[in-house]
């Protein structure tokens, strides 16, 4: 409805619908919720109760609306999109932000092009499933585009992946980013063995030095690929036999992998805070099967640390130049991991030279605030409202 003049102009309203509601995706959608509530509009967020979105969206300034939704497909969808629905009643917002497959499919057959809508998948739903299943995940994902005005990819080979199985959709490539004062190098604290006393790792002994550690960051599920890390270790340990591993996360996979795991793994469990994990480490390893772009090495290279990735979507755009044929190895192959990590973590001077390189490069390219802006500046052109000079866009 127009102002009615002498009435204060309304904020502009966005809607968050969100599940999952932890790990990479509750960060980013934290990330512009702050934002966006310093910009000026009214972020909403709608997400499941339980883990650590909801509260970290409200402490960063968002109203918090409960949503209920599972994060498998299931009998549910039709109660989860009838409740999107509803929130979108109560909202009333200017525009509808779904983060990932599950509020990207509820939101959608909710709004059903009622208003301008932004789909993000953080990775494809069709990658994370098989047969029957993946099948219909792509099915929905070439019909449901009808339905974003625009898909917003965090790589150009997300982008990519989705043009390649048939997706037509106005895409948005905008990279993920990191808070860089969140993460950084420990500053006064160059000594590894305060912070991995502050992890809860073990001091060097008088007489031997602890051998390198490597830190695997992330949710314990099939799609981080721990399971193949855990394959990889004892290969690993015969060119480095003083080498340690340990894995920070939880997740559904943990006992599973907690019974296949080698002597010598440490299960560390979610950890609050990170930070301490990553500047303990002398190797970040993500063994992921899929990804849009992963967070957890983008924030291990602000803090100075060299990684191991995968090469799925968004990992050789997350590399510092030049550092893809040491640190980037095939998804799903133990054996091509173990010999990576062993020429890297069998070379501390490489290491240090890798960190450097990595921790430059984050701070050149991967600044959250360029990603929020960016986001900013795409609800402003869907809007038809004029975008503010200092606000970057990355897009096709």
């Amino acid at each position: 409805m127009p102002t009615q003049p002498g009435a204060a102009a309304q904020p502009t309203t966005v809607l968050h619908l969100s599940q999952p509601v932890d790990g990479g995706v509750a960060r980013v959608v934290v990330d512009l919720v702050r934002a966006q509530r310093a910009a000026g509009l009214r972020a909403v967020v709608g997400c499941p109760r339980g883990g650590v979105l909801a509260d970290a969206a409200r402490e960063a300034g968002a109203e918090v609306l409960t949503w209920r939704a599972g994060r498998a497909p299931g009998p549910g969808l039709p109660a989860e999109v009838l409740g999107a629905r509803r929130l979108l009643r109560r909202v009333r917002p200017d525009l509808l932000h779904a983060h990932s497959a599950k509020a990207g499919l509820a939101g959608r057959l909710a709004a059903c092009g009622t208003l301008p809508t932004v789909f993000q998948p953080h990775a494809w739903s069709f990658d994370a499933v098989g047969g029957a299943t993946a099948a219909l995940a792509l099915r929905w994902e070439r019909y449901g585009a009808r339905w974003a005005d625009r898909v917003l990819c965090v790589s150009e080979a997300e982008r990519r992946a989705g043009e390649s199985e048939g997706i037509t959709a106005r895409w948005s490539v905008i990279r993920n980013g990191v808070d860089l004062d969140h993460f950084r190098p420990g500053g006064a604290d160059p000594d590894q063995d305060k912070a991995r006393a502050r992890a809860g790792l073990p001091l060097p002994t008088a007489f031997r030095r602890d051998g390198p550690l490597a830190v695997c960051v992330g949710r314990l599920c099939p799609q981080k690929g721990q399971d193949v890390l855990l394959r990889a270790w004892p290969e690993l340990l015969g060119t480095v036999p003083g080498a340690r591993l340990a894995l920070v996360g939880d997740g559904p996979d943990a006992e599973r992998l907690r019974r296949t795991a080698p002597p010598g793994v440490l299960f560390a469990g979610a950890a609050p805070d990170i930070r301490p994990w990553l500047r303990a480490a002398d190797l970040v390893v993500l063994p992921s099967r899929w990804e849009g772009m992963a967070l957890a090495p983008l924030e291990a290279m602000a803090c100075g640390r060299p990684v191991l990735v995968c090469d799925v979507s968004g990992a050789r755009e997350s590399l510092p130049p030049g550092q893809g044929r040491l640190c980037l190895v095939p998804p799903e192959q133990p054996t091509a991991l173990a010999k990576a990590l062993g020429r890297l973590l069998a070379d501390p001077r490489l290491l240090a030279e890798l960190g450097e390189q990595a921790r430059q490069h984050a701070r050149t390219d991967f600044d959250v605030r360029r990603t929020t802006d960016a986001v900013t500046g795409l609800y402003h052109e869907l809007l038809g409202r004029p975008r503010p000079l200092n606000q970057e866009r990355i897009s096709r």
